[in-house]
């Protein structure tokens, strides 16, 4: 019975705790990167976005400078 309480202490028990850490630590790792891929698609839309804001704007502008060489040559 000793010996059964000696491994339960110094064997299962450190191991048990160590997995029980590493278990914590790959959730909030995985949280993390969650998080992380998160903010890279929310930063990647804005970019896209903006992107596309200022083709349309380029487009007026373009369109606005033909309709105005057009009156000029008229």
């Amino acid at each position: 019975m000793d010996l059964l309480d000696l491994a339960l202490k110094w064997v299962v028990a450190p191991i048990a705790a160590f997995i029980w850490l590493m278990y914590n630590k790959q959730q909030e790792h995985h949280v993390t990167l969650a998080v992380i891929q998160n903010q890279i698609e929310a930063n990647k839309e804005a970019h896209d976005r903006e992107n596309k804001e200022m083709r349309d704007n380029l487009r007026a502008i373009f369109s606005k400078l033909d309709s105005i060489e057009t009156a000029l040559r008229k």
